[in-house]
């Protein structure tokens, strides 16, 4: 490249995905990996789908292989607003409703739609690697509020909420990335209160609500949310299918609109074939029953490794989620848990270090360990290469 070529001044200083560069690591035969987020191949429902496929495309394969609407199939729509009010405690309409290209899209477009370069925007400490990435992206001043047991602590948002006058709050209320724990109920209530008493938009990003195996159901942030501070943002990427790309976004009209507009020269619409897919299994009751399968079985792997964990002298304490795909671990003695990855693939196994996951940086002593891609066999195994490391 000639001197004279730069790039934009918003990707100066912004890393590619930790996670993602962990795939060429454990893409080496016989590494046992904990390190993504993966469904489990036998939780993809591949024939179902390709059953619903044939027949979609049999007898209306003109229209969804035809360009359609940016604001989404209505019949997914619609559908959408009977999910949303079983599945998250949340009422509303079609015209409340965008579906996207998986919630990650949901996010860049309320970024670009409510925020400007040098707006502060809050965060929970740690949280998910790729969210902290769009922010850096969109030139936010990233705040990273004080989370604890259970979630974000709402007297430390209140605090930073005073103190930086943020555009926007960005939080996972239910087994949260990386950590796994879960917001309860009055928090949940207090940070909608608190959107509207200091007229902040809550992002409130839940892709995993539907995977709990123990504990009850919790309604979303968004189902307290009384005057369009709350956007709620979801996926079926963890209970149907990641490479469908399909999730949605839920606020006011008037910041749907904007969105819609921003999707229109980001990716024109999200794919028919795929959303049709996605409302039969709505419309069919496909997805209780399969969601109820994947829960057993991810349980079950759950159970495997926090026991695993119980034996680790190594480890001086972890989280215990209800649901979700990780496990959050802290290391005695101030072990850095970035400089014992490479010794850990080279024995066969992997994680993500934890330092990732908070936006200051930091707290080396830290790891996320995945459950879902693994069947009990491999976690044991795998779980006894970190306890190998660890001594």
């Amino acid at each position: 490249m000639q001197e004279s070529e730069r790039f934009a001044a918003r990707v100066e200083g912004v890393s590619g995905s930790a996670i993602r560069e962990l795939f060429k690591l454990t893409s080496r035969p016989g590494v046992i990996s904990f390190g993504g987020g993966n469904p489990s191949p036998a939780a993809l429902p591949d024939e179902i789908v390709a059953d619903i496929c044939r027949e979609l495309v049999a007898t209306n394969g003109k229209v969804l292989l035809q360009y359609g609407m940016t604001e989404g199939l209505p019949a997914l729509r619609e559908s959408l607003t009977g999910y949303l009010q079983s599945e998250f405690g949340v009422t509303t309409d079609a015209g409340c409703i965008l579906p996207v290209t998986g919630s990650t899209q949901a996010f860049n477009l309320l970024l670009d739609a409510y925020t400007d370069p040098g707006d502060v925007i809050l965060t929970e400490n740690p949280t998910f690697l790729g969210a902290t990435q769009a922010m850096h992206l969109h030139q936010l001043r990233v705040i990273p509020v004080d989370s604890d047991e259970q979630g974000l602590r709402v007297d430390a948002l209140e605090e930073a909420i005073r103190r930086h006058r943020p555009r926007m709050l960005y939080t996972i209320p239910t087994f949260q990335n990386p950590t796994g724990v879960t917001m309860p109920l009055e928090r949940r209530k207090r940070i909608a209160e608190l959107a509207a008493q200091y007229d902040i938009l809550v992002a409130e990003d839940d892709p995993y609500h539907s995977l709990r195996y123990t504990g009850e159901s919790l309604p979303a942030i968004k189902a307290f949310d009384m005057d369009g501070h709350v956007a709620l943002m979801g996926s079926f990427s963890k209970v149907i299918s990641p490479g469908l790309r399909v999730g949605f976004l839920v606020c006011e009209p008037k910041l749907l609109r904007k969105c819609v507009i921003c999707k229109q020269s980001d990716d024109l619409h999200t794919a028919n074939l795929n959303q049709a897919v996605v409302d039969a299994y709505l419309r069919r009751d496909l997805l209780r029953p399969h969601v109820q399968e994947v829960c057993a079985r991810y349980g079950a792997q759950l159970n495997c490794m926090l026991s695993a964990l119980e034996e680790m002298q190594g480890v001086q304490r972890f989280t215990r989620p209800e649901g979700g795909l990780f496990i959050f671990a802290y290391l005695k003695n101030n072990v850095n848990a970035t400089e014992m990855l490479m010794k850990a693939v080279d024995r066969g196994v992997a994680y993500v270090p934890g330092t990732y996951f908070y936006p200051d940086g930091g707290h080396e002593n830290t790891l996320r360990l995945n459950f879902s891609n693994a069947d009990i066999p491999t976690i044991e195994r795998g779980m006894a290469l970190l306890n190998d490391c660890l001594k």
